[in-house]
């Protein structure tokens, strides 16, 4: 049984401890958060029952929910040697390693800048629809920079992660390869010119 701690999290979000820990304990394998909120949903467990997700403010509310019961479930079981994986992607209870996770055996817990994010039920309070929409905005701009990023990686043949020298000595290599003057063609160099400015940019 979960210690509910009313100091950290309004007595709705202490209700959902059990239920999301019951989720998983029944798939040890992991499950993605989608999956889970579906199984919490279909067993009628409130507010994910009633969840609309295809609305943002309602999709951003129930996803900082789980993240608050996941995070809170995590510092429960550490001390009984089990760590919560918590990753949009991989949701899931493990061995804490013999003790080797950060807070067990009396190591330091390291400041987990998502951890106390989620933990502060106030950021759900303050979130209104604007401000989830200013939230997504930020988001797919910023995963916007992240695929031209890719492609420039793509393009100079690089993978992350790289820093400047090695970017501009591969630009080097590669403009030598594909300039006009040795048999290659002027849109591909562009496009190398490009992909390299992209990365010093964030480099």
């Amino acid at each position: 049984m979960i210690e509910a701690d009313e100091t950290t999290g309004a007595p709705v979000a202490a209700a959902l401890l059990e239920p999301v820990l019951e989720c998983l304990r029944a798939r040890p394998s992991g499950l993605t958060e989608h999956a889970l909120i579906a199984q919490l949903r279909d067993a009628g467990v409130a507010p994910f029952a009633a969840a609309r997700l295809r609305e943002p403010l309602s999709l951003f509310q129930t996803h900082f929910l789980l993240f608050h019961c996941l995070y809170r479930l995590r510092d429960g079981l550490l001390p009984q040697g089990e760590w919560v994986r918590i990753h949009c992607l991989d949701i899931g209870i493990e061995p804490a390693e013999g003790g080797s996770r950060p807070g067990a055996a009396g190591l330091p817990v390291l400041r987990d800048p998502l951890r106390a994010y989620y933990l502060d039920l106030t950021q759900l309070e303050r979130m209104d629809a604007a401000a989830v929409e200013a939230l997504l905005g930020e988001f797919w701009a910023r995963m916007g920079r992240d695929e031209r990023r890719d492609q420039a990686l793509a393009v100079l043949e690089l993978a992350d992660p790289v820093d400047a020298d090695t970017v501009r000595h591969q630009y080097r290599r590669m403009a030598q390869r594909h300039h006009p003057d040795r048999g290659g063609d002027t849109a591909t160099l562009q496009r190398i010119n490009e992909a390299r400015w992209i990365l010093l940019a964030g480099a």
